[in-house]
C-alpha cells in the first residue's frame, strides 16, 4: 500500500520494499513516525522530506513509512507489521529514520529532528560514510 499526500513516494509494505530493493540494487530508508501527533515528525516532513534535496537523495532508496498514528486507524496487517518493525529496530523515539540493506539489516540511523536544521544537516546523518 502507498501513502498519500506529502509522502506519496513512500510505501508501507516492508516485505515488498525489500523485494524492490533487492531487484533494483537500492537500500531501504525507513521512516518511523507518529504522523498525526509527533510535532518533530511533522517538522521533519515539512523541512526535509518534502524538499528537492531529499527527493534527489531518495533516488538511491526504497522508501518505507512506518507510521504509529493516534487518531486514525491503520489496516490491521499494517499495524501488526509496524509494531513488529518497531520492536525489531528497538525504536525509542520519533522520528527515527533507518537505512537498511536490501535484506533489512540496519546500516545507520538518525533519531529525532532539530527544527530549522534543514535537509543538508539531516541527510548528512544518513549518507554513506
Amino acid at each position: 500500500m502507498a501513502v498519500s499526500g506529502p509522502k506519496a513516494d513512500w510505501g508501507t509494505d516492508f516485505e515488498a520494499a525489500k523485494a524492490d530493493a533487492a531487484k533494483s540494487g537500492r537500500k531501504l530508508l525507513l521512516d518511523f513516525t507518529g504522523s498525526d501527533w509527533c510535532i518533530y515528525c511533522q517538522k521533519l516532513d515539512a523541512e526535509v522530506l518534502s524538499t528537492p534535496e531529499f527527493k534527489s537523495f531518495a533516488r538511491d532508496y526504497v522508501l518505507v513509512c512506518v507510521d504509529f498514528p493516534r487518531s486514525k486507524e491503520l489496516p490491521a496487517a499494517e499495524k501488526k507489521q509496524n509494531d513488529a518493525l518497531g520492536e525489531r529496530f528497538k525504536i525509542e523515539g520519533y522520528p527515527t529514520l533507518i537505512v537498511t540493506d536490501a535484506s533489512g539489516t540496519e546500516i545507520r540511523r538518525a533519531v529525532g529532528y532539530e527544527p530549522g536544521s534543514g535537509p543538508r544537516a539531516y541527510l548528512a546523518q544518513l549518507a554513506p560514510n
